[in-house]
């Protein structure tokens, strides 16, 4: 890649001064102290997941891209988190918790934490929860909603790596979805297969128990899990008249193709797909007179 810089950190910001910094400028920055008055910081580990939501079953997710007719969320697999945790904490590092809705599913854990005070308007009926264990990563995309993100993060560390829209055209993005292409590996990139990898500009951070990552609307994330840990994400919908027209297509129009196409043609609209993503990134590297 071209460059990876490391993301801004602070203890934490005023209003004014993040969404002068950071949010206006749609720039990412991880706080360290942000959450040091919540109850999780001191109480979210292995232990109370399992006495506050060890009877819940959770649907868990691999990371095998969807095949024929698969439908790409999917769930891999459902078992009570207790036996989650306990597989998690014996190596497993494919199955991951994802998108799971503590507040509607568990309720007692919206107690842990507050809503920052930081000029977004979060919509606090969706704090959803992650986990993963050791090893295990979560493949390069953006969100669908085009959201402003806060990921929280507890436990272990882990390793995020964070590309601006504007890099979209490098990034082998697959039609009708909003991720890469599964094999293309960003830590040790293939630059003879993936030519466009190496003009990638980016940022990367670590995460430990405690910070907080900002993720502007759109930012493509690669997230690698170097130990057991869990996070929530707090999402602010995107107010500016573009984004909320791009969100409401992605949601109404660009998944429902998705889901029909793969529902009725199978592996040939997966292959298709696929294929494009590379033509279109070469495509646009010839453009741009870099092939």
């Amino acid at each position: 890649m071209k460059s990876l810089r490391s993301i801004t950190t602070v203890d934490t910001l005023s209003k004014n001064d993040f969404l002068t910094r950071f949010k206006r400028p749609e720039m990412p920055v991880k706080f360290e102290h942000l959450t040091d008055d919540w109850p999780a910081r001191k109480k979210w580990s292995i232990n109370y997941f399992k006495d506050v939501a060890g009877d819940r079953i959770v649907p868990l997710y691999d990371s095998q891209p969807s095949k024929n007719r698969k439908h790409q969320h999917a769930p891999a697999a459902q078992m009570p988190l207790t036996d989650y945790l306990d597989r998690l904490q014996a190596g497993e590092n494919d199955l991951r918790l994802f998108f799971y809705n503590i507040l509607q599913e568990v309720p007692e854990l919206t107690q842990d934490f507050d809503y920052p005070d930081i000029g977004l308007p979060f919509f606090r009926k969706l704090p959803v929860l992650f986990m993963g264990g050791t090893g295990a990563k979560v493949q390069m995309h953006y969100d669908i909603d085009l959201a402003d993100i806060f990921l929280c993060h507890f436990g272990g560390k882990k390793k995020v790596m964070l590309f601006p829209p504007d890099q979209t055209p490098l990034m082998y993005k697959v039609p009708f979805s909003f991720s890469s292409l599964f094999d293309v590996n960003y830590r040790t990139p293939d630059l003879e297969k993936y030519p466009a990898l190496q003009y990638l500009e980016g940022y990367e951070t670590d995460l430990n128990h405690g910070d907080i990552l900002y993720i502007p609307p759109g930012w493509w994330h690669y997230i690698e899990y170097e130990e057991l840990s869990f996070s929530m994400a707090l999402r602010a919908f995107p107010r500016r008249p573009k984004n909320l027209a791009t969100m409401l297509k992605n949601l109404l129009w660009t998944r429902s193709i998705e889901g029909l196409m793969r529902k009725t043609v199978g592996q040939a609209w997966n292959d298709r797909n696929e294929k494009r993503a590379v033509q279109n990134t070469h495509r646009y590297l010839a453009k741009k007179g870099l092939r």
